[in-house]
């Protein structure tokens, strides 16, 4: 039998550590994104964080309000889910607005939302998140300042006033 010196062991086993640390540190996590999509299965919905706090839901870019809307619709239809997995579109990641507008739906219609979070699922908690009012357009057009304070049913139509 052939003894090995006990240096000549302990720097074998420090090089092959060293080794095996390299080879961790090389890894990019590319395996992340497989396991967010191998886990969409288990989700009754799926819809993409768009731009501007809105959402792809079904294919159709939708508003907040308009999301909050189609997740009513459901509701009446019975056809709720109960849970709901959010995932970054081609466009946009998932910002804290979308957040705050999925912790405002969940408060309102009772399922669970996932988001994808660095390629961790991660529930979103309601309570920890600021569940933020449903908005339609973050932008609305001011009114001229001859249409300040009307409104269209404050009168009867005047063809004099209109020129």
């Amino acid at each position: 039998m052939i003894r090995v010196p006990t240096l000549m062991a302990r720097a074998t086993a420090a090089l092959f550590l060293a080794s095996m640390l390299v080879l961790a540190g090389c890894h990019r996590g590319a395996s992340k994104s497989d396991h967010v999509a191998t886990e969409q299965g288990q989700f009754d919905y799926t819809i993409k964080a768009y731009k501007s706090g809105q959402f792809i839901v079904d294919g159709a870019v939708l508003s907040a309000a308009d999301t909050g809307s189609h997740f009513a619709y459901l509701k009446d239809q019975g056809k709720l889910p109960k849970t709901v997995l959010v995932l970054p579109s081609d466009d946009s990641k998932i910002r804290d607005n979308h957040l705050g507008f999925l912790a405002r739906m969940q408060l309102d219609y009772g399922f669970a939302v996932y988001y994808d979070k660095k390629g961790e699922l991660v529930r979103l908690n309601a309570v920890e998140e600021k569940a933020r009012q449903l908005e339609d357009t973050p932008h609305k057009a001011a009114l001229p300042d001859r249409m300040q304070g009307k409104e269209a049913s404050s009168g009867a139509y005047d063809p004099q006033t209109q020129q």
